[in-house]
């Protein structure tokens, strides 16, 4: 689509396209569909639902939903941009899960927060350490990801069922339970405000400090009243954001329940993610990699070493989301995790991540997130029955690939 623009010297109309008109405003124009997406969505179901959707209580147990996927998905694009897949992330999920919740139970039985640290602590370290095996299989023996990963989703699962022949373990230790966002996982109206107050801040001087230094290296910027305009927009999501989360009230005492943990985790997570690739060389190598594996090795980079440390960080966070997982179920069950590969998969892709490597969006894949679990909160409103789950989210999987496929074609014409 494109409009005219009547400013030429001769007088003559030229056609203006709409992503000129996002490139002069600094948008990324997927991102800008995805938040629009996410918001008919929204629209849809809360319609469909009549009116419980978009209610304080529903947007609150959004945010822990998607605190999973959200923890792991960053992880995912920095696995594909290097042209792997990593399929086993639901088991090791489930695996480290059902091992943190052992070891909560018959190791640490009383209830202390230095139990549930270290049961954490611990679970962290069993995910990073199956992450390295497998990135190490991957980098040094040269078989594909996609294989290796296969193999994993198979043998984590089963090991899920070994640690305790299939049996459920409960309950965790209340200390444990914070980590899922339960009746004391949250962490009230103040600090709420405060961490909001945190957030705004960094928003603000890191849009300045942004503006000043493209300023200053002669890149284009926004107009003054433009960057304004969005700055305080941003300002108002994150006012918005801690109104919904104080807006829904403890029901034992009726005092606002505030940010969930999951969430300020998966938040946390995110924006270290984001840093990461936009300022460390860690980050450059890992574009780099994808954008040309043979270019990366002959400028020096230790390409196996890259490979490990990357599953290694997919291995982690997956038992982080296990940890808050297990948490939130306040229970460790073999069945824990099935599936969330997809879930997690999909939201990269839709968040940019190209599947060709090289390419990859850590707030487009954020953004992955919140539509995949909008979608499935949206449909166990409707009560859609899981079969049904299950065909919509491998849909809306096969969309975004098929999207990503069109794009790499437009781009290799």
């Amino acid at each position: 689509m494109t409009r005219l623009k009547n400013d030429s010297p001769s007088g003559l109309t030229e056609p203006v396209s709409r992503s000129s008109v996002l490139a002069q405003l600094n948008l990324n124009g997927r991102l800008v569909f995805m938040v629009l997406a996410i918001a008919g969505i929204w629209l849809a179901f809360h319609l469909l639902t009549q009116g419980t959707f978009l209610t304080s209580r529903n947007l609150w147990n959004l945010s822990v939903q998607t605190a999973s996927v959200g923890v792991m998905v960053s992880g995912m694009v920095l696995i594909i941009v290097m042209r792997n897949i990593d399929l086993s992330i639901g088991s090791i999920l489930g695996f480290s899960g059902m091992a943190m919740a052992v070891i909560n139970t018959r190791i640490f039985p009383q209830d202390t927060w230095w139990g549930a640290v270290l049961t954490l602590l611990l679970g962290l370290a069993l995910g990073t350490l199956v992450g390295v095996i497998q990135g190490t299989w991957v980098a040094t023996l040269g078989v594909p990801s996609f294989i290796v990963t296969l193999g994993g989703l198979l043998m984590f699962r089963g090991g899920a069922w070994l640690l305790t022949s299939g049996q459920t373990v409960a309950p965790l230790s209340e200390s444990f339970q914070v980590l899922g966002g339960g009746l004391n996982g949250s962490i009230g109206g103040p600090w709420s405000w405060a961490v909001g107050g945190l957030l705004m801040a960094a928003l603000l001087w890191t849009d300045l400090r942004t503006y000043q230094q493209r300023a200053r290296r002669g890149l284009p910027n926004r107009s003054v009243p433009v960057q304004a305009l969005f700055t305080g927009g941003s300002l108002l999501l994150v006012l918005g954001f801690i109104l919904v989360m104080n807006g829904y009230a403890d029901p034992r005492s009726g005092l606002p329940r505030g940010i969930p943990v999951p969430v300020l985790i998966m938040l946390a997570v995110t924006a270290l993610m984001m840093w990461v690739v936009r300022a460390t060389r860690f980050g450059r190598y890992v574009f780099a990699y994808g954008g040309n594996p043979e270019a990366a090795r002959l400028a020096g980079i230790n390409t196996q070493q890259l490979t490990i440390v990357v599953f290694g960080l997919m291995g982690l966070l997956a038992a982080l989301a296990g940890a808050i997982q297990t948490a939130r179920l306040n229970a460790g069950t073999n069945s824990t995790g099935t599936l969330a590969e997809l879930s997690v998969i999909a939201a990269a892709v839709i968040g940019g991540t190209s599947l060709a490597g090289g390419t990859g969006s850590i707030p487009g894949a954020f953004l992955g997130a919140v539509l995949m679990a909008s979608l499935i909160n949206g449909m166990l409103l409707l009560d859609l029955p899981s079969a049904w789950q299950n065909v919509v989210q491998g849909l809306v999987l096969m969309l975004a690939v098929t999207l990503d496929v069109v794009m790499q074609k437009r781009r290799a014409k």
